[in-house]
C-alpha cells in the first residue's frame, strides 16, 4: 500500500481581540501568552500619539520593560532599525501599533529575529493585520516584494481607535476583502492550468469573508463603530485564510497585480485597498461574473470605483492593466503570461466605467 506522506503546517493567531476598548487588555494578552517581560513597540509618528504611547504606559505600569521605536516606511533600513533596537534591549517580543506600514515592518523584523509578534492595528485598511505575509516596496519604485513572516501570535484591534480613524481607511479595507472573489477564481484557474496547490478550506473562508462585506454593506456605510468592527473581523478572517493556504493566493490575484502595477506607475497612488477594489470590478468582468454588483457595493460603502475617484489618470489605468501580468509572474491569473493588449485594456476599463 502506498505510504501517505503529505504534511500541512498552518500558523494561526492564538488570541484575537476585536472590540470596543480592548487596547486596555493588552497586558492581559501578553500575560496569557507568557511572552516574557522585555518588549519593544514599533509605531509611527502619528500612531504613536493615537495608541503607541498608551500601550507603552499600560505595559510599563504592569512591570514590563518596554522600549519604543518609530518608523516611517516599510524598507530594509526601517527593518534593520527595529532589529538593532530590539537587540540592544534584549527584546523577548514585539508589538506593531499602527497601520500596514508599521505592522509589516514589525512582522518582518520579529520574524528575522525569531521572536513573537503582536499586531495592534489602528486602522482597518488591509488583511496584513493577521496574515503571515508582509510587503516591502522596492527602493526604485519597482514591484513590491511579498515576504514570508510569522502570523501574529495575537491581534488586538480596538474598534474605538479604528472607528476614530478617517473612514477612507475602513472603506479601503472593504476593497481589499472584496478582492478575495477574483483572487480565489485566479487560484482555481492556476490549479486547473498549472496544477498549483489549492485549498478548498482556505478558498471557502476567503469567499465567505468577501460575502461578509457584500451582506453588510448597508451597515458599513453608516460609518459607525459597528461597521469598523465588521470590517476588522473580516480582515482577520482573510488573514487566517492566507495562513491556512500557506500563501497569499486566496486573497491576492490579478486585482492585486493591477494595484501593484499602479504603485509602480503613479507618483501618488491611491490606498492599496482602493486600487484593489477597482481592480476587482474589472477582473470580475473578465471572469464573466457580476461585476456590477461589486461596483454597487463599493459605491454603497463609499469606496472609489473610477479612475477619477482614485485620483489617477485614465492612461495610467490602461498602462497598469497591460503591465500587471509582469508582477509576480509565478502567480498565474486570468491576465495570463502575455497580459492584455492596449485595446483590450482600454475596452475593459471603459465597459466597467473605470474610465470614461
Amino acid at each position: 500500500m502506498e505510504t501517505f506522506e503529505k504534511i500541512k503546517w498552518m500558523e494561526l493567531p492564538r488570541d484575537v481581540l476585536v472590540g470596543h476598548g480592548v487596547l486596555e487588555e493588552i497586558s492581559t494578552v501578553c500575560k496569557h501568552l507568557g511572552m516574557g517581560k522585555e518588549a519593544i513597540i514599533v509605531t509611527g509618528a502619528h500612531t504613536r500619539k493615537i495608541a503607541g504611547e498608551k500601550v507603552l504606559e499600560i505595559l510599563s505600569d504592569d512591570g514590563y520593560e518596554v522600549s519604543l521605536v518609530e518608523v516611517h516606511s516599510v524598507s530594509e533600513e526601517s527593518i534593520e532599525q527595529v532589529k538593532e533596537a530590539s537587540k540592544e534591549n534584549k527584546t523577548k517580543f514585539m508589538l506593531g501599533v499602527g497601520g500596514g506600514t508599521i505592522i509589516d515592518t514589525g512582522k518582518i523584523a520579529s520574524f528575522e529575529l525569531g521572536i513573537p509578534f503582536i499586531s495592534v492595528p489602528t486602522i482597518a485598511s488591509h488583511d496584513g493585520i493577521a496574515s503571515p505575509r508582509a510587503s516591502v516596496k522596492n527602493k526604485n519604485r519597482g514591484s513590491p516584494v511579498s515576504m514570508q513572516a510569522h502570523a501574529p501570535l495575537a491581534v488586538v484591534g480596538d474598534t474605538e481607535i479604528i472607528y476614530s480613524a478617517p473612514y477612507r481607511f475602513t472603506a479601503a479595507g472593504c476593497g481589499d476583502i472584496l478582492a478575495n472573489y477574483t483572487a480565489v477564481r485566479d487560484w482555481r484557474l492556476a490549479q486547473r492550468l498549472h496544477n498549483v496547490e489549492f485549498s478548498n478550506y482556505a478558498a471557502a473562508l476567503s469567499e465567505m469573508t468577501a460575502n461578509m462585506i457584500m451582506e453588510n454593506a448597508n451597515e458599513i456605510r453608516k460609518k459607525d463603530e459597528r461597521s469598523a468592527w465588521t470590517v476588522a473581523k473580516a480582515l482577520v478572517s482573510s488573514g487566517v485564510a492566507i495562513s491556512i493556504a500557506g500563501s497569499s493566493a486566496p486573497a491576492s490575484g490579478s486585482e492585486h497585480k493591477f494595484s501593484h502595477a499602479l504603485d509602480m506607475i503613479v507618483e501618488k497612488p491611491a490606498l492599496h485597498g482602493e486600487q484593489c477594489g477597482v481592480g476587482t470590478i474589472m477582473m470580475s468582468y473578465l471572469y464573466g461574473e457580476d461585476w456590477q454588483r461589486v461596483r454597487e457595493v463599493l459605491k454603497e460603502i463609499g469606496a472609489p470605483t473610477t479612475a477619477k475617484e482614485l485620483g489617477i489618470k485614465d492612461e495610467y489605468i490602461i498602462e497598469a492593466l497591460t503591465s500587471a501580468h509582469k508582477i509576480n509572474p509565478s502567480r498565474y491569473t486570468i491576465l495570463g503570461d502575455s497580459g492584455l493588449t492596449y485595446e483590450a485594456a482600454e475596452r475593459l476599463a471603459v465597459v466597467t466605467g473605470v474610465i470614461e
